[in-house]
């Protein structure tokens, strides 16, 4: 099964009116997926944007897309935890925001041969770069029942961690995703309402072979250095794992949670305002991926 590379880009206004593009200036995307979020901000402003993908297809087809703005827009095949070695090859050396959709891209999901959905039958893969070595194949048919069992409940919050990664030992081999669904569904019975009993396992492994929370933690702090006093920082988490992170190192460099003075003032030096308050889309939005989707926004303060 092939389908084009095309994607509903969420909290798409919602994003521009955050990080607030001008003429002249330069922003980076480091998740660029099918390119809606660059194209929105080119169309916003006469400025430049370096989109960043590990996944090659994404950046073919926002390639195509994104081809009418000439120069002004850069793609590059990288990690998004890798933006400040990416923006020193081009010879930048600060920019004026850094947007990041955490999201899966829906062709990821919808392509059968890059088995992340238990909808069709596809590989055991789930990887977003498809040169990485580690793949979910390694995991379900190579991996200990305790390290299974762990991923999926530290990932996929999933309670029945131990009877899945159980049931997924006892049934190897494993060759394609709706067999996995089936052995996983079969651990865990029956969920209330429309959720299928494999989500947050899938979500697990997912997580795993992609690194996804290690590349949060290691992009935080670099996306702070490359941005300029008064840039703007904007992500768009979808489950509460990758919020946590991002909501908690927000807090942290802004002195949320520092010691106060007499006066009530934190103490400390400080990489960020105050973040502002968490927007997430109206009940009215048709795409179905903004029901969990949430944007948090910060800004750079100066070096004390």
């Amino acid at each position: 099964m092939t389908v084009a590379f095309e994607h509903t880009s969420v909290l798409l206004e919602e994003t521009v009116v955050a990080l607030q593009p001008q003429a002249g200036m330069t922003y980076v995307d480091c998740t660029l997926g099918g390119g809606g979020h660059t194209e929105a901000i080119l169309d916003a402003a006469d400025c430049k944007v370096i989109g960043i993908d590990r996944d090659p297809s994404a950046l073919k087809a926002a390639g195509e897309r994104l081809a009418r703005f000439g120069e002004r827009f850069v793609p590059v095949r990288a990690r998004f935890s890798e933006i400040a070695y990416v923006l020193a090859d081009l010879g930048i050396d600060h920019v004026d925001g850094v947007i990041a959709d955490l999201g899966v891209s829906s062709p990821q999901l919808d392509l059968a041969e890059r088995g992340f959905s238990f909808r069709f039958a596809g590989p055991v893969d789930m990887r977003m770069d498809p040169d990485a070595s580690l793949s979910a194949d390694d995991i379900v048919n190579r991996w200990r029942e305790e390290e299974i069992a762990r991923v999926i409940f530290e990932y996929g919050e999933e309670r029945r961690s131990r009877a899945v990664a159980r049931a997924i030992v006892a049934n190897r081999p494993i060759t394609d995703t709706l067999q996995l669904a089936k052995i996983i569904a079969g651990a865990v019975g029956r969920t209330k309402g429309r959720i299928h009993p494999a989500t947050k396992s899938f979500q697990g492994l997912r997580i795993a072979v992609n690194d996804e929370l290690g590349e949060i933690e290691r992009f935080l702090p670099a996306a702070i250095d490359v941005l300029r006093p008064g840039g703007r920082l904007c992500i768009i988490t979808f489950h509460s794992l990758e919020d946590r992170l991002v909501k908690r190192f927000m807090a942290h460099e802004s002195g949320r949670e520092a010691p106060r003075d007499a006066f009530g003032h934190p103490v400390g030096t400080f990489r960020l305002e105050r973040p502002r308050k968490s927007v997430t889309a109206p009940p009215s939005d048709p795409n179905p991926r903004a029901r969990s989707a949430r944007l948090r926004t910060a800004v750079r303060l100066p070096h004390e």
